[in-house]
């Protein structure tokens, strides 16, 4: 692991120099690209002292770029603990992180550890309430900010907004737009936590649901026997950008390469850009009869 891109382990005195003590303190967890939408909110209002990440990540990335103490671990071990300690953290903030926080951790900060949920909790624990949403059709979600406990998603509800998913939604346009809307609302909670007025609610535990963790197979379709259109469609918009809905593929020019339906009706051949169904058709001896097969069934 390292500090602010130092080779050493451990915290780098050198950029402890650099870190100039905010009014609030708060160490970020995030790893992906939606996470630095909420670092973003925060940076911009309070100053991270502090990001933890993954080698490469974006958020990596984001913290080099705006000269932020960031810890690289896939783990959350002692020593990694000890060097958020060192940033004495009033809050730790997780936004797509995809690591429990261990009990050492959640009990580190001063005030509390919040977690950036894309659902309205206690529905759709676990990591994939987002595609999970789009896949049973449902016209509402939201984001919910809780305060972490040793369980899955089960904290306080500290705050809750809700969004109207719009028709074209995929998996990629819902998870950023609540977590923008998710760093607007955590804002106010650590406001209210330091002001001593936050207000909290325990989650119902007999209305909780929970999501599974998607893989490439789940994206997988048999174009002799395509799913029907509604759930096809939202097979494709919740499968956006990953898994993606896909086939291997057995005609003249196309056999054994693995084709991607996209939304906007894209389709992407192993190896080539994304293409309209007529550059497709044009590309592709079988692109047309491909195509006949599944027309009917993607919905406009």
């Amino acid at each position: 692991m390292r500090l602010q891109g130092q080779a050493l382990s451990g915290v780098s005195l050198f950029y402890m120099k650099q870190f100039n003590k905010k009014t609030i303190s708060v160490v970020f967890f995030g790893n992906t690209k939606y996470s630095v939408i909420v670092a973003e909110i925060l940076h911009k209002k309070f100053g991270l002292s502090a990001v933890v990440t993954i080698p490469n990540s974006p958020v990596q990335i984001f913290a080099k770029d705006h000269k932020i103490p960031f810890i690289e671990s896939r783990r959350l071990d002692n020593e990694t603990i000890k060097q958020i300690a060192a940033f004495s953290p009033d809050f730790l903030v997780v936004a797509d992180y995809g690591l429990l926080l261990p009990k050492e951790l959640l009990s580190l900060p001063k005030y509390a550890p919040l977690n950036v949920h894309h659902s309205l909790l206690p529905k759709y624990r676990g990591p994939s309430p987002a595609p999970t949403a789009i896949l049973n059709g449902d016209k509402t979600s939201g984001v919910t900010i809780i305060r972490m406990n040793e369980a899955l998603d089960a904290g306080d509800i500290l705050s809750q907004k809700k969004y109207t998913l719009k028709t074209d939604e995929t998996t990629e346009t819902l998870l950023t737009k609540l977590n923008t809307l998710g760093g607007e609302i955590i804002v106010s909670v650590i406001e209210d936590y330091a002001a001593g007025k936050v207000k909290s609610k325990p989650q119902k535990e007999k209305e909780s649901t929970f999501t599974k963790r998607f893989g490439k197979e789940d994206g997988y379709i048999d174009l002799q026997n395509p799913p029907p259109p509604e759930k096809l469609d939202r097979l494709v918009r919740a499968f956006y950008p990953w898994p993606s809905v896909w086939t291997r593929l057995q005609g003249e020019t196309l056999r054994g390469k693995i084709v991607k339906f996209l939304p906007q009706k894209k389709i992407q051949v192993e190896g080539k850009k994304p293409m309209s169904y007529k550059d497709f058709i044009n590309g592709y001896s079988e692109g047309k009869n491909i195509l006949q097969k599944l027309q009917f069934q993607i919905v406009d």
